[in-house]
């Protein structure tokens, strides 16, 4: 592989919302179809088990986000589409990672502070761990651009840092210093409380599923909130989707404007609603591309991470 490697993923915790999409897939879609990387797209199922969750639900979550990725464009000819979890190697490099990363470089990731409190009871190793297996997975394929919104910078510093401690260590120029390939990502926010960002945390009423069903776009929208944060953050939404908008966007007429943007967004998903009915129908066709793109991970994973070892001393 000749081209600059791009790696990025999503964790599979639910439905995706409209935040999802504009920070991530629709980015990807571009991406991938420019012709310009190798892609690697990954479900990130190590990353979401941080947090509470249930081992049957997950297993549903995992397959239907891989329906999202090809329901949304990303086509296996073009991208590497796998399972984080198949490809053990990430966690082989996250702890050799471990070794070199100082505690307090992690102490200052504000990721980690934000869950913390999110999730109190539930303060674990991974979850403060959780910028080193992000390193692994991109510097296991030599990631050299991270396509990240501007939140996400510090992530991709850490990364850059791993590398850079690495190659230092073991005077060897193995793994390049990853940059962030920054997006043009607009900061969709909660519906009912525009002062935070859209999440599925804050409530059902909060976001927006980009699967859901034309009815629950027009009950949710025409709910959301008139304040000058509310109107400014629908005015977001209508932007991102503006070629699907049947109608100006105007502050003064809310009531009518609301209607415009719910039935623009739904007729901007209906081709993606369709196309991922057809995927969850065909459960085979998916956990096919899923191995697929699995052996081409792993091939290239199983060779770098036999170089790495043999750098370390343990090969």
């Amino acid at each position: 592989m000749n081209k600059p490697s791009i790696v990025s993923g999503i964790q599979p915790t639910g439905p995706l919302h409209l935040g999802n999409y504009l920070g991530a897939l629709k980015n990807w879609l571009e991406i991938q179809n420019s012709g310009k990387y190798d892609c690697f797209f990954f479900i990130a199922d190590y990353h979401s088990i941080t947090e509470d969750y249930d081992a049957q639900e997950k297993r549903k979550q995992i397959f239907e986000l891989a329906c999202d990725y090809l329901a949304a464009g990303l086509d296996p000819k073009k991208s590497i589409i796998f399972i984080q979890s198949q490809v053990p190697e990430c966690t082989e490099l996250a702890w050799i990672f471990n070794t070199l990363t100082p505690v307090a470089e992690l102490e200052r990731m504000t990721q980690f502070k934000d869950k913390s409190q999110r999730q109190a009871k539930n303060i674990n190793m991974g979850l403060f761990a959780y910028p080193i297996l992000q390193a692994a997975d991109i510097l296991l394929y030599k990631g050299g651009l991270v396509p990240v919104g501007q939140d996400q910078v510090q992530h991709v510093e850490l990364t850059r840092d791993c590398a850079r401690w690495f190659n230092n260590k073991y005077k060897v120029k193995y793994f390049p210093e990853s940059k962030p390939l920054l997006t043009e990502t607009p900061k969709i926010m909660s519906l009912l409380a525009p002062e935070n960002k859209m999440s599925k945390s804050l409530g059902d009423k909060h976001w927006l599923g980009i699967d859901e069903l034309p009815e629950l776009f027009a009950e949710k929208i025409g709910k959301a909130v008139s304040t000058p944060a509310g109107i400014e953050n629908l005015k977001t939404i209508y932007q991102a989707f503006k070629r699907k908008m049947a109608g100006e966007f105007n502050p003064e007429k809310m009531a009518e404007t609301k209607k415009i943007i719910a039935k623009g967004i739904a007729d901007y998903f209906a081709d993606f609603r369709a196309k991922k009915e057809k995927f969850k129908e065909d459960k085979k066709f998916v956990l096919d591309i899923l191995a697929e793109g699995r052996q081409k991970a792993q091939a290239i994973a199983q060779k770098n991470i036999k170089e790495i070892k043999k750098i370390i001393g343990v090969e």
